[in-house]
């Protein structure tokens, strides 16, 4: 056998759309023959057939041809047998599609199959008798089985020979569908009483190279007398069925006729077909010729029929017809929709005109019932172009939002133009995969929380939230706390932010009393590429919790020094002892102060008020009244829990210094000292006491000379001058908090506050009693009663001032 060769290559360019190259190959090629060079034929690069994935797409038909991509040539896949795949049909053409993507391009390539002399004609029987009466007249016809051969051209079959040719001659002609009507003519009369028994060889030779024959065996038995063959009344007859047409329906009928009466003259109806299915789709009646279907008939299987009829005698006498039945097409195919390529995922930023899907589709019907028109839902943003006869192609027509619709099933319908018209559908699943073109977004436009003081640090303080409609990584949203400044301090030393889940940490403690409250930006940032962000503002805010405990700021009592307040026997009811003067560095109800008495006998003389700490007279003086007395005045804030402070109030009864005197001298013995204090400190103390006070007596004798009391203190000689205690500033302008506003207090906390002055207004009939109980020492009385006419005292408009102070060096 030669070598199979590349017979024939052509290349025809259809459209601007797509190209068509025919090739031709011989049948029963080896796997991996070459079909022909593509990319050469079509003018392709090879990186091109890579790079937009080229392959060959068949629809639903076996894939005999493959492509490589790597040499741009088309192979044989599987080995072809022509016959097995067109059978009778010439030519035999294999068609299909090369799809190419990004852009997406699609060729129509045929191949043609060229049929080689591999099948030998051959006998469906295995032998023909016939049984031919003596009294056959020269001439007469005798049809025989024709032989098959599934080669087509000159391939096929070509001719018969007939051995012996004794008394029979060969007859064959071609009829109607590349058909041969084969018969075996008498040439000389049968006797039977020289031969009963006539075996003769037919033989079917084709045209190959190398030429192929079969042969089938004729056995004649030669009966007697019978003279008169049946003879149709039409060589050939015509007949249409409609395709689906129900089982039973009559055909059409044949007639033979036979001039011999009885036996010889009654005629018999048979098929003779063999190969072509015939006599599987129709039958005859043998007696009257009605041909009906026994099998439903299909337009897209079989268009025509071509029925051989024989009318035989019981003779042995023959005639032969033909029926050629049309198949008429009904629209019985729906549109086959066939895929042919597919985008499953389109960024949603694809501009209009990008191709998502190549489609194809085909009816099987004929005419009219096989044209077919394609359409789309018009509420998608996309639309149905139609490339080329049965192609579409499927494009976007406007612009793709992932976040407003991130997925479409995009429905295809397909109608014939049939009476009643048919139609098929497909659902294109298309997924819209995410650009980053949203910034994340905040769920409030600023935030305000609150948080206790003395917090923990690393306490979580709330969760800030920010969504992006994107998806993914475009979706995944970081927290960054932005750079700044809170009182000269970096933000990040107050507060963190987890970049996954936006919850705010403290990273110290707060302190009220330090800073009441702060802000700060958060910025939030997807994972995009480049990553878009937005910012918003945070203000944390503390609350104050009551972690102060009040303060004392009047009275004071300082080294051993003893401070007492007199009260004279003729002191009316609500007669003002003195005020105890306390603050709380709190806020709120937390530094809402109250007074109370923390021991109060029975038949207390004096109460404190509850809101403004002023000690007070609740009944006349009696004669039963302790002299000397401690009052124990506690202060507590409205906090909770409540947090307090105490301080000791010495009062002295008594009417003149010179009494109150001799009683603060036994207060001291109730003091409870530190014996441990050294003689220079004491020495150190005195002095600058001593010359403090000098300096104080020296100014008051120049302001308070109409003094009444001037006298006794210019007769005591040892007698130490006052010092003066001052609290700190604490004004109440309006009255109604804890201090009223005729007290005015100073107080400088420094290294040197023993330097500080403390400056106290009261009303004129007030005492201040000081006594220093380091050593016994002299009473300075000093009283002042009212200040007449003397603009050069210093801010002194209310009351009188009253203080002893004992200093023992």
């Amino acid at each position: 056998m030669a070598q199979q060769v590349l017979l024939i290559i052509w290349i025809v360019s259809l459209s601007s759309v797509h190209a068509q190259i025919s090739y031709s190959v011989q049948e029963e090629m080896a796997k991996g023959s070459l079909v022909g060079n593509v990319a050469q034929d079509l003018g392709l690069d090879l990186k091109r057939l890579k790079t937009g994935k080229a392959r060959v797409y068949t629809g639903d038909s076996a894939q005999y041809i493959e492509l490589n991509t790597e040499r741009g040539v088309l192979l044989i896949k599987e080995k072809i047998d022509r016959e097995a795949l067109c059978g009778q049909t010439t030519p035999c053409v294999l068609h299909f599609q090369i799809i190419l993507e990004n852009p997406m391009e699609f060729y129509s390539v045929s191949v043609e199959i060229l049929d080689k002399n591999d099948n030998a004609p051959f006998f469906e029987k295995g032998e023909i008798n016939f049984r031919i009466s003596e009294s056959a007249i020269t001439g007469a016809k005798f049809v025989l089985e024709p032989a098959k051969d599934p080669d087509v051209g000159i391939n096929g079959l070509q001719s018969y020979s007939l051995n012996p040719t004794g008394n029979f001659a060969l007859n064959y002609k071609h009829q109607h569908g590349d058909r041969q009507n084969v018969e075996m003519v008498l040439q000389q009369p049968l006797d039977r009483e020289k031969q009963e028994q006539i075996s003769l060889v037919l033989t079917a030779i084709d045209g190959g190279e190398p030429q192929m024959s079969g042969n089938i065996q004729i056995h004649i038995t030669v009966l007697d007398a019978n003279d008169n063959a049946p003879v149709f009344t039409q060589s050939s007859y015509k007949a249409t069925v409609s395709e689906n047409a129900p089982i039973g329906t009559i055909v059409t009928t044949v007639r033979a006729t036979d001039a011999d009466i009885d036996v010889n003259g009654k005629i018999v109806y048979t098929l003779t077909n063999t190969l072509d299915g015939v006599r599987d789709t129709f039958e005859i009646n043998e007696d009257d010729g009605v041909v009906k279907l026994i099998d439903f008939v299909d337009f897209e299987k079989a268009r025509h029929y071509e029925i051989r009829v024989q009318a035989s005698d019981h003779g042995g006498l023959t005639d032969s017809c033909k029926i050629l039945v049309d198949v008429v097409d009904i629209n019985d195919n729906k549109p086959v929709i066939n895929i042919m390529s597919k985008a499953n995922v389109i960024s949603e930023d694809s501009k209009p005109g990008t191709v998502v899907t190549m489609i194809n589709v085909q009816d099987a019907d004929s005419g009219e019932n096989s044209k077919v028109q394609c359409g789309i839902s018009n509420t998608v943003p996309f639309t149905l172009k139609s490339s080329a006869n049965n192609f579409y192609s499927l494009i976007t027509n406007g612009d793709l939002d992932r976040e407003r619709q991130s997925e479409y099933n995009i429905s295809v319908t397909c109608a014939d133009e049939g009476m009643p018209s048919l139609s098929s559908s497909v659902t294109l699943s298309l997924q819209i995969s995410d650009v980053n073109d949203n910034v994340p977004v905040f769920e409030k436009k600023s935030y305000e929380t609150y948080i206790p003081e003395n917090n923990a640090p690393g306490l979580s303080i709330f969760t800030i939230k920010a969504r992006d409609p994107d998806w993914n990584q475009n979706a995944r949203v970081s927290y960054i706390l932005e750079e700044s400044s809170v009182n000269g301090m970096p933000v990040s030393s107050y507060v963190s932010i987890s970049a996954d889940t936006g919850v705010i940490h403290a990273v110290s403690s707060f302190d009220y009393e330090q800073i009441k409250d702060f802000m700060f930006r958060v910025k939030a940032q997807d994972g995009g590429n480049p990553p878009l962000s937005s910012n918003v503002s945070v203000k944390i805010m503390i609350q104050d919790q009551n972690d102060n405990a009040p303060q004392i700021l009047y009275p004071i009592h300082i080294g051993s020094s003893l401070v007492a307040e007199m009260v004279p026997r003729s002191a009316d009811v609500g007669y003002l002892v003195t005020k105890v003067v306390a603050v709380d560095v709190d806020s709120g109800q937390n530094a809402w102060l109250s007074y109370k008495l923390l021991k109060a006998a029975e038949k207390a003389l004096f109460e404190v008020g509850l809101q403004n700490g002023e000690i007070r007279t609740i009944r006349q003086v009696t004669d039963k009244d302790a002299v000397k007395q401690r009052l124990t005045v506690i202060v507590e804030d409205n906090g909770q829990p409540s947090r307090s402070a105490t301080v000791n109030v010495n009062v002295v009864v008594a009417d003149n210094f010179p009494e109150a005197l001799s009683e603060l001298t036994d207060f001291t013995h109730d003091k409870d000292y530190n014996d441990k204090l050294t003689f220079y400190l004491i020495l150190a103390l005195a002095l600058v006491s001593f010359l403090f006070i000098v300096s104080i007596i020296a100014i008051l004798s120049v302001k308070f000379y109409r003094w009444r009391q001037e006298r006794i203190f210019y007769k005591s000689n040892t007698n130490l001058p006052v010092i003066p205690y001052y609290p700190p500033l604490y004004t109440d302008i309006g009255g109604t908090g804890t201090l009223q506003h005729v007290y005015n207090h100073e107080v400088y906390r420094t290294i040197d506050s023993g330097k500080s002055d403390l400056k106290y207004m009261r009303p004129n009939n007030q005492s201040i009693i000081s006594l220093d109980i380091s050593e016994q020492g002299t009473l300075q009385h000093v009283r002042r009663e009212k200040l007449a006419n003397d603009e050069s005292v210093d801010q002194v408009s209310f009351g009188f001032f009253y203080r002893f102070d004992l200093i023992c060096a």
